[in-house]
């Protein structure tokens, strides 16, 4: 069994800091796309996320920190607002009679 590496402590050098997030971060991307991709299989996929860029981009940020996750926190942020707006958006549409 291989040891784990803790995450580093350690402020990264500022020309290695990621950048703030991106503002299309925040946003996710239509669902019914999303979804509509899987449409043809029997059901459709649990792995299917809206907010994959955001998500991507936080576990970037993360291996470019070394696994700081103080540094990453915008991201984290980023992530968690792109997936809260989803939520209200299928909530709504659930509302409304679409799907």
């Amino acid at each position: 069994m291989a040891t784990q590496v803790p995450p580093s402590t350690k402020l990264t050098p500022e020309q290695y800091r990621p950048l703030p997030p991106a503002a299309e971060l925040y946003e996710p991307e239509d669902y019914k796309e999303a979804f509509s991709v899987h449409k043809s299989h029997k059901s459709i996929s649990k792995f299917s996320d809206p907010c994959k860029k955001a998500s991507k981009a936080s576990l970037q940020c993360l291996e470019q920190t070394h696994y700081n996750k103080g540094e990453c926190y915008e991201y984290f942020l980023a992530y968690r607002e792109c997936k809260k707006k989803w939520l209200e958006q299928r909530k709504q549409d659930r509302l409304n009679g679409v799907s």
